[in-house]
């Protein structure tokens, strides 16, 4: 395929490697010579110092005949201008690298229809999902990587006082979330719409995760939330992010930033949060801040340096889980050696999440396995529908699936959610579902194109 990647810094110089090895024409556009140059020398890769938002320049590096556009400079405004421009000149897709969280609010315009982009992305946003995983149900399946954080799995366990024991799954009423497998006497089952609930029975839910809080009640009548303390050092785009994951009350949320101005911008948005003045750096802070009692402690400032020396001090005053956002290529692989020795539970990279994604973007693959289920039993699959599916423009009631195949999430260009038998589907819709091994090649044959 042909590639043209605007930007070189890190995470667009880390695409160039990772594509040019897979064989792809690639070509990057790099307004600072000597990164050009740098990048000219070490990656094999077609080279050229220009503006990245010049539509002569577009031209000039092929975009007319490219299969993918990404923008991946560190500035949001080039990024939106070059992609816009890109899309009309004649790029097959669009993805663009964006970090200000304005650009993914649709209240009053939606930027990525406006300019015309195929897919926005995050870093930051990408990071704080990966950080909420472990925070908000550690150990569950994951499939944040489709709906990027707006559908998640929970489990629980009904328990003998649920007053949903003995009826099918087809008679519960539970709109926006999906049962997608259950475990029950130690076997793993996929369940159909005949499947009785029993008591004992732990069963994996997918839906918003706001919507599961509330429901997991019916499951186990008795179940209380015990309170999470989660403290933030760092008040920018991560922390951001991260905090309007964690909006149910039982996290407690506090956030050190010792910027005034951004402490007083987070107080406004954030009513549940703690908002701390300070610098998180001193050891003094952390003790008066009793950060040792600390369920979670996450360093997401742009200073690496720093989250790792807070993120060590927060281990050794007792904080139970310490997750850093490690910024800078050259600390990756020394770091990820040395988490368990220096107490840290997870690292988090913006170039690396970055990178992920815009690859599910660009595989041509038309199902992509998310998770393999316990004992082997099924597989989490994300299946992307062409725009020739025989499928496309009829409800989800009209796919006849397999049995022991379930449908857990559904997502439209800009939106992700739990489908219902009369959703319609539309061509390059992706979906998420639950399946039995058996069932894959028949899943393959109901998704080709005529």
């Amino acid at each position: 395929m042909k590639i043209v990647i605007v930007g070189a810094g890190e995470v667009g110089s880390y695409l160039c490697g990772l594509l040019s090895g897979k064989a792809h024409d690639v070509t990057v556009i790099e307004s600072n010579e000597a990164t050009a140059q740098r990048v000219d020398e070490l990656i094999d890769v077609k080279v050229l110092t220009g503006n990245g938002s010049s539509a002569e320049t577009l031209v000039k590096a092929g975009v007319r005949e490219c299969h993918f556009f990404l923008a991946m400079t560190s500035e949001d405004r080039t990024n939106l201008v070059a992609s816009s421009l890109a899309k009309v000149l004649g790029a097959q897709v669009t993805i663009t690298r964006v970090h200000d969280q304005t650009y993914s609010d649709n209240s009053f315009v939606n930027y990525q229809l406006h300019f015309g982009i195929d897919h926005m992305i995050n870093p930051e946003g990408l990071c704080a999902v990966e950080l909420a995983k472990s925070i908000r149900n550690p150990g569950r399946v994951a499939v944040e990587y489709f709906a990027r954080g707006q559908i998640e799995a929970q489990q629980v366990t009904v328990t003998q006082r649920s007053r949903l024991i003995g009826f099918k799954l087809s008679d519960l009423r539970m709109e926006d979330v999906r049962i997608g497998y259950i475990n029950r006497r130690q076997k793993i089952e996929v369940p159909t719409a005949e499947t009785i609930l029993e008591a004992g029975d732990r069963v994996t839910l997918f839906g918003p995760p706001d919507v599961l809080t509330k429901i997991k009640k019916k499951f186990d009548p008795e179940s209380k939330a015990v309170p999470v303390r989660v403290a933030l050092f760092g008040g920018g785009e991560t922390a951001v992010a991260l905090a309007r994951l964690l909006t149910n009350p039982r996290y407690k949320i506090r956030i050190i930033e010792k910027d005034s101005a951004i402490c007083r911008n987070l107080a406004e948005k954030f009513s549940h949060v703690t908002v701390i003045n300070g610098d998180a750096t001193s050891l003094r802070l952390l003790e008066e801040e009793q950060i040792g009692s600390a369920e979670y402690f996450v360093a997401s400032t742009k200073d690496d340096e720093d989250n790792i020396m807070t993120g060590l001090q927060a281990s050794k005053l007792g904080a139970a889980h310490v997750q850093l956002v490690i910024n800078k290529t050259d600390y990756e692989d020394v770091l990820d050696g040395l988490k368990s020795s220096l107490g840290v539970e997870m690292m988090v990279s913006p170039r690396v999440t970055t990178a992920r994604e815009v690859l599910r973007y660009l595989s041509t693959d038309p199902m992509l396995e998310l998770a393999t289920l316990p004992d082997g039993v099924g597989k989490v699959l994300e299946i992307q529908l062409g725009h020739n599916n025989r499928f496309a423009g009829q409800p989800l009631r009209n796919i006849p699936l397999p049995k022991g195949c379930v449908i857990v999430a559904l997502l439209h260009k800009f939106q992700a959610k739990v489908p219902g038998a009369n959703d319609i589907i539309l061509g390059g819709d992706r979906i998420v579902l639950i399946t039995k091994e058996g069932n894959i090649k028949e899943l393959l044959g109901l998704i080709s194109e005529d």
